[in-house]
């Protein structure tokens, strides 16, 4: 395929209406869904997708420490898995129960979701174990046991212990006169079982999370910190007699409950709030095969842990730690890298950015193009004497933000800057807080979040004077104005001084930071205000032009789809013929392929090199094609309670995303996993003579122009 292809979209595989017979045979059956549920379950469909990130540590053709860089990636969303969506499970099973509409009751749920999470777990240690380390060995880089190393390394290994892991060490005994301690969220710990004389000792002994995980014996062999530990407690306990030493792990809730109607102060609450996931309820312990049942029932018994939320393990990996590993110095074991371009509208370096986007809109699509504009958009912004205000909605920072740089050097030279941070990101609410906080020092008006939605939206508006009159810049994008995910997500962004536009985020920053009621915006659909209605109307014009013998025609792509009333909306378009296409990489709740209910829907996930997180919505209208980007997912969260925005594409710009972007995710035959009606996904390999068609590959040899 070339990027100057101009094959229509619409021309894919449009079906002709069905029936209204099996309209209404389909109508009873999406009514009456008992029998044969119409939607896979949230929890189940996720650990389908870290199936899908498995499957590329498993796939050869990827480089050894891609490989090992995905492993990492599923035992961190594992751990973020069981923190938030079981430990979900666990507060409505004691909550009474009760299942919510169409849904699997909750207790159901847990049994199958620790089925499928205990095989997914056994699956990616086997793959570590069998796959990855053998591969990694053929480069030179090994994986150690204490029995493996030689006399000098001994010695050189137990030097840097005494110097560097013993002092750090607290080892914790368990008697009458010391209680059992706080095992920390996702600690590395030993639970050690000693004799002294005729009496049974336990202790506990932390990995300190201060310290690598994995040390470096030599050049390219490395051996866990808990080996080494393991391998000189009597350093710890000495003249104890040692019976058992094993390494285990605890998961605790935490999702984060900000009580936001009663708190005075939002920063304050969530500081609280994230301290508190400290203490919360376990709910995941994993241990090594080999740990004593006398030692597991004593940890079970001091965690108040059931059986069944024990995950034992062969050969115990603390997968998501293998990042370090993944972040060596080894180029040739890496996908090759390669240097992000910019679109030919800022080709002319010696014009200010401002006015390369008065003479047009400019589409970004980042990785493929460079992040430095958004960069120099803001930095401009904060140097440039006509520039009177920003203001920007913060989701993502990252470390050493040069957007936040940005602010703060606007402020110092006298320009108003507002600033929304959203501190109830998952997960980043510390750095959120240390950058809101760094803001507000610096005099900048900061707002810290708005009760009962999550800003979610990711939008920069620059206001400017030019001459007599005020000109306002906008950025708006589908990802984080952070530095370093925007190397490894696909997003796109606008860049554009759209009079309408521009009036809208006006609008839209004057409800973040005060008091509106505005719902009649004039480009922008807004979630919770106008979003999810505008997509029904549009999904429902859709349904007309097929029945008017239009050909309705509609692709989507977004992260994850669970919301109902868009899946039963999809459904009716389904049965009215409209062709429909998703793209969805993660969570997919719709079931494609269902005889008459949903005939017309394919779905498939992408996974590869970059993390697919562009949403694009595009309805073919009649033929007067629409196209739509945004930050916002099709779940009850994004829907309901957080602000997003979503945003039109138009002329050429729009013919971009519709032939170059959106038709490359849908010939893609390599990185594309086909979503069945069962919720499982098959690869859509080709033969053994056929390349094959990646998408990403596509975009990085061909980016827009």
């Amino acid at each position: 395929m070339t990027s100057g292809s101009k094959k229509n979209i619409e021309a894919l595989n449009v079906n002709p209406s069905v029936s209204d017979e099996r309209m209404q045979a389909a109508e009873v059956i999406v009514q009456a869904d008992e029998a044969e549920p119409l939607l896979i379950d949230r929890e189940l469909s996720l650990l389908e997708f870290n199936r899908r990130v498995l499957e590329e540590a498993l796939d050869a053709d990827n480089p050894i420490l891609e490989r090992v860089r995905f492993l990492s990636i599923v035992g961190s969303n594992l751990d973020e898995f069981f923190m938030v969506r079981v430990a979900g499970i666990f507060r409505q099973i004691e909550s009474g129960d009760v299942p919510l509409a169409g849904e699997t009751r909750p207790s159901v749920l847990l049994e199958q979701v620790r089925s499928s999470a205990t095989l997914l777990l056994n699956q990616a240690q086997d793959c570590f174990r069998n796959d990855v380390l053998p591969a990694l060995a053929e480069t030179g880089i090994r994986f150690l046991q204490w029995s493996d190393l030689s006399r000098d390394q001994m010695a050189k290994i137990s030097s840097y212990f005494h110097a560097n892991i013993f002092p750090v060490l607290t080892p914790l005994g368990v008697d009458p006169g010391h209680p059992f301690p706080h095992i920390s969220n996702l600690s590395a710990n030993l639970a050690v079982l000693m004799r002294e004389n005729d009496s049974e000792k336990f202790a506990r002994v932390k990995v300190p999370d201060s310290l690598p995980q994995l040390l470096r014996v030599d050049t390219e062999s490395y051996i866990w910190l808990h080996e080494v530990i393991r391998a000189n407690l009597r350093e710890l306990f000495p003249g104890m007699k040692f019976v058992e030493a094993a390494p285990f792990r605890v998961t605790r809730d935490a999702d984060l409950e900000i009580q936001e109607w009663e708190a005075m102060d939002m920063l304050e609450t969530t500081q609280q709030s994230v301290r508190q996931r400290r203490f919360a309820d376990v709910v995941r312990l994993e241990v090594g095969r080999d740990m004593s049942q006398h030692l597991l029932r004593n940890l079970m018994s001091n965690l108040e842990v059931v059986e069944t939320d024990v995950y034992h393990m062969d050969g115990w990996v603390p997968l998501s730690e293998l990042k370090q590993i993944a972040a060596l110095d080894r180029p040739e074991l890496k996908f090759r890298p390669f240097i992000p371009g910019v679109p030919a509208a800022l080709a002319n370096v010696q014009e200010d950015i401002f006015s390369q986007i008065r003479k047009q809109d400019i589409l970004l699509h980042h990785p493929f193009h460079s992040f430095t504009p958004v960069i120099d958009f803001l930095a401009q912004a904060a140097r440039d004497p006509s520039v009177l205000t920003i203001k920007m909605t913060l989701y993502r920072v990252g470390p050493n933000s040069p957007i936040v740089q940005s602010l703060l050097e606007a402020m110092e030279n006298g320009k108003q800057v507002a600033v929304f941070v959203e501190l109830k990101a998952r997960f980043d609410e510390g750095s959120n807080i240390k950058w809101a906080m760094a803001l507000e020092r610096e005099g900048v008006h900061v707002v810290y979040g708005l009760p009962g939605l999550k800003v979610h939206s990711k939008v920069a508006l620059v206001v400017r004077k030019e001459g007599d009159a005020i000109r306002r810049y906008v950025h708006l994008a589908t990802g984080n104005y952070n530095l370093t995910t925007a190397s490894l997500y696909t997003d796109l962004g606008l860049l554009t001084c759209d009079e309408k536009i521009g009036a809208d985020c006006t609008d839209l920053f004057n409800f973040l930071t005060g008091y509106s009621t505005k719902t009649d915006y004039r480009q922008l659909m807004i979630s919770p205000i106008n979003f999810k209605s505008r997509l029904e109307w549009l999904i429902e014009r859709e349904i007309e032009h097929q029945k008017a013998g239009r050909q309705g025609r509609i692709i989507i792509k977004v992260n994850s789809l669970v919301d109902r009333g868009i899946i039963d909306l999809l459904y009716k378009a389904s049965q009215a013929g409209v062709k429909i296409d998703l793209i969805v990489r993660g969570v997919c709740c719709l079931r494609p392929g269902l005889p008459i209910v949903s005939e017309n829907i394919r779905v498939v996930s992408i996974l590869g090199r970059f993390l697919e997180h562009s949403r694009i919505f595009y309805f073919r209208n009649g033929g007067a094609e629409q196209v739509f980007l945004g930050s916002a997912d099709l779940m009850p969260r994004n829907l309901d309670r957080r602000v997003e925005v979503v945003f039109p594409i138009k002329d050429h710009l729009a013919t971009q995303v519709i032939h170059h972007v959106l038709k490359s995710y849908l010939e893609d035959n390599s990185r594309a996993r086909l979503m069945k009606s069962d919720g499982s996904y098959s690869r859509l390999k080709t033969g053994a003579l056929d390349a094959g068609f990646d998408c990403q590959q596509f975009f990085l040899q061909n980016p827009l122009p």
